[in-house]
């Protein structure tokens, strides 16, 4: 069975309050806990002969919704930190380089990002890579719809923005875009870099 992780170490961020990110760690537990229900759940109509119920069918369209929802929630909260030393994207990375090579310049990037996640809607942002796109892949901004629709098959997530309502508006109200322009005030940017080894 899943369990939740521990993100305890984000309080205090700053930008997001102690209250907001307790919230949203009950929320991303509850998602870890509807993983292993629907799991076990499962499990059991497939033993007792009723994987053909419409129950059944019900019950796996909702697993990817779960289990995407903790997943992204766990990239979200990794690729955050309090302000320091890791909060800029170093010019020497092979990220910051591919960022250039791919969008013209950190600045179109970022411009591209954020006007994805002031996209009407509920959902992610995600800067992915795409490794098959020729030898060092292909970098996209992607709107993830929910938590399910949009993803990119094959594509390995970077950069991860929670753009539902309950990441921000107890702090930000509706004004999304002071919510984005902070979060670009905490990424991790080591962490984040990381993808430096497969680029």
């Amino acid at each position: 069975m899943y369990q939740p992780r521990n993100f305890d170490n984000l309080l205090g961020i700053g930008y997001l309050s102690d209250k907001l990110l307790k919230n949203h760690f009950f929320l991303y537990h509850g998602y870890v806990n509807n993983t292993n229900k629907l799991i076990q759940e499962l499990e059991i109509f497939s033993k007792e002969d009723m994987d053909k119920t419409p129950e059944y069918a019900e019950m796996k369209r909702r697993f990817g919704w779960e289990w995407n929802a903790v997943r992204l929630h766990e990239l979200y909260f990794s690729g955050i930190t309090k302000i320091g030393s890791r909060n800029y994207l170093d010019r020497n990375t092979n990220l910051y380089k591919k960022i250039v090579k791919d969008f013209g310049s950190y600045d179109n990037w970022e411009k591209d990002f954020k006007s994805t996640g002031l996209i009407r809607g509920i959902g992610w942002v995600i800067l992915y890579l795409d490794p098959l796109a020729g030898e060092s892949g292909r970098l996209f901004n992607v709107w993830i719809e929910n938590h399910a629709t949009n993803h990119l098959c094959t594509a390995y997530p970077i950069l991860i923005l929670d753009v539902f309502e309950h990441s921000y508006m107890l702090d930000y109200g509706t004004n999304k875009k002071d919510y984005i322009d902070a979060f670009f005030k905490i990424i991790d940017w080591a962490t984040v870099s990381s993808i430096d080894k497969i680029l």
